[in-house]
């Protein structure tokens, strides 16, 4: 995502929660777990799905 706020206490501090990227764009530090490949599928089709990257999703077998 991109940052669109006014606060350069805000934007100094991105490094916590993102990683920044190239063209200025952030990509959330986390983590998604679930046994349930579904639950993942329906988070990566969803409107925020775009923001992980693809190696941050982490999910079992089907009917684990």
């Amino acid at each position: 995502g991109v940052y669109n706020g006014t606060s350069e206490l805000q934007l100094e501090r991105m490094s916590v929660y993102f990683n920044e990227g190239s063209g200025d764009k952030y990509v959330p530090r986390a983590v998604l777990v679930d046994l349930e490949p579904g639950t993942m599928d329906a988070v990566r089709a969803g409107p925020f799905g775009q923001l992980f990257r693809p190696d941050n999703f982490v999910f079992g077998q089907s009917g684990a």
